[in-house]
């Protein structure tokens, strides 16, 4: 069974700054990319950032050098340090993995991490 946990969500207010955190467990015999992506009120699910196994990172163009994305290989996590957020940076940012798992391809959610950005 595959299980992406994350946490770091809550309020801040606008230039503040949150970190995410997701941590992944399961019987993977590879895993690909692992990134963040946020879905707003009445928006569908964007793509935040993602970072294949070599480091390599992909940002949205919203992000604007205020976000960055790192992983462990070894304990599998994935985090996203968010700063200068602004209230439309408000959603429900999801933890994403792709990979395989018993030679089976594989992509995985979190649950979700509420992130708002208010005064």
């Amino acid at each position: 069974q595959v299980q992406l946990a994350e946490s770091g969500g809550g309020l801040v207010q606008p230039g503040g700054s949150l970190r995410l955190s997701c941590a992944a467990s399961g019987r993977f015999s590879v895993i690909y990319s692992m990134g963040w992506y946020r879905q707003a009120p009445g928006k569908q699910r964007e793509l935040v950032a993602s970072i294949a196994p070599d480091g390599r990172t992909n940002y949205a163009g919203f992000v604007k050098g205020r976000f960055t994305i790192s992983r462990d290989n070894i304990k599998i996590t994935v985090g996203l340090q968010m700063n200068s957020l602004q209230p439309e940076d408000t959603a429900v940012y999801y933890c994403n993995l792709d990979g395989k798992v018993l030679g089976n391809p594989l992509s995985a959610w979190g649950q979700g991490t509420l992130v708002t950005v208010s005064s």
